[in-house]
C-alpha cells in the first residue's frame, strides 16, 4: 500500500467486491444466490466475515463455497467492528480486478437485479459513504479524546456503516495508521461508542474526499427513538414495501451529477423467516429468480 497504487497496470473487466459481514449464518444465502445466478465470476467476488465458528454448511457450487476470510469475533459497536470491515477490504484489494466494494450484512437483500446494481456500482464516478454533519453527529464527538488527534468536531461526522467505495478509497481505509488507532484506543472501554457509525464517514471528511456522494446505497427504515432501524419479518414482505425501497427517495438522489431515479441498490434489515416471501417475489419486484 506504500505507493498507493489504485489501478491495476493491465487491461481487465472491473469486478465487484461484495463483504459480507455477518454473525454465523447467511439466513438469506438463497436469494443471493438466485441474485448471482447466470453471471460469471469475471464481474464480481465475494468475501465473508463471520464470528467464528462460521455455522453455515454450504454446498461445494455455493457462489459462497470457500469465501470465509481469516475472521475474529465482533461486538456491536466496537472498534472490532470497523476492524472486521478493514479485514474484509484488504481481502477484496488483494484482486486488483476488483474496482468497487460494498459492504452487506446477513439481513442485507439486493433490490434489483445483478446487472442493474452492476452497472450502478461500476458507472459511478464516486464512492457512495453516508456522511453528515449536525447536532446529532457531534454527540459521541469528545474533545479531550480527539482534539489530541487533530480530529476537531468540524471534521467530525456520522453515518450509515454500510458502504459501496472505490478502490482508491479502499486503500485510504486498509492503509490508515493515523486516525485509526486514535478511533480505537478513544472507544476502548467505553459502552456505546459506535465507532462504526463515524470512523469511515470522519475519514472521508479528514481526507477532505471529494468523490462521494455522501449517502449510501443500502435502503434502512429506521423508527424514532431506536438505536436499530426496523426489522422486516415474512408478514412484512409485500410488493409495496419491495417498491418503496427501489423507489427510495427517487429524484432526491444524484448519480454522477445528475438527477437519478435510482437511491438505493440494496436494503435491510430481513429476518430469516423473510426469505421464503422474498423468493417468491423476486421475479416479479427484483427481476431475478
Amino acid at each position: 500500500m506504500a505507493p498507493r497504487v489504485s489501478r491495476a497496470p493491465y487491461s481487465r473487466v472491473p469486478k465487484v467486491a461484495f463483504l459480507f459481514l455477518v454473525r454465523a449464518k447467511l439466513p438469506l444465502r438463497a436469494l443471493w444466490e438466485k441474485f448471482f445466478a447466470g453471471h460469471g465470476k469475471e464481474l464480481y467476488s465475494i468475501y465473508v466475515h463471520s464470528d467464528p465458528p462460521f455455522a453455515a454448511l454450504l454446498p461445494t457450487d455455493s457462489v459462497f463455497y470457500g469465501r470465509m476470510i481469516p475472521s475474529q469475533r465482533t461486538t456491536w459497536g466496537d472498534a472490532n467492528l470497523v476492524e472486521a470491515e478493514r479485514r474484509l477490504l484488504a481481502n477484496a484489494l488483494l484482486d486488483l480486478s476488483n474496482e468497487r466494494f460494498a459492504l452487506l450484512s446477513e439481513s442485507c437483500i439486493p433490490i434489483f437485479d445483478f446487472p442493474t446494481v452492476y452497472a450502478y456500482l461500476t458507472g459511478s464516478n464516486d464512492s457512495f459513504v453516508d456522511c453528515f454533519d449536525n447536532a446529532g453527529a457531534r454527540v459521541r464527538y469528545k474533545p479531550a479524546l480527539f482534539v489530541p488527534h487533530n480530529i476537531t468536531a468540524a471534521q467530525w461526522r456520522k453515518g450509515s456503516q454500510f458502504f459501496e467505495m472505490d478502490r482508491a478509497l479502499a486503500v485510504e481505509v486498509v492503509s490508515d495508521e493515523l486516525y485509526f488507532p486514535a478511533f480505537r484506543d478513544s472507544c476502548a472501554g467505553r459502552r456505546g461508542c459506535l465507532i462504526d457509525e463515524h470512523y469511515i464517514p470522519t475519514l472521508v471528511s479528514l481526507l477532505r474526499w471529494r468523490r462521494n456522494n455522501n449517502r449510501t446505497l443500502t435502503y434502512m427504515e429506521w423508527q424514532p427513538r431506536r438505536p436499530h432501524p426496523r426489522s422486516h419479518a415474512a408478514r412484512d414482505v409485500t410488493e409495496e414495501l419491495l417498491r418503496k425501497m427501489r423507489s427510495g427517495a427517487a429524484g432526491n438522489c444524484t448519480y454522477n451529477g445528475a438527477a437519478s431515479d435510482i437511491c438505493f441498490v440494496f436494503a435491510r434489515k430481513f429476518s430469516p423467516d423473510a426469505l421464503t416471501p422474498l423468493l417468491q417475489l423476486a421475479p416479479k419486484i427484483m427481476g431475478f429468480g
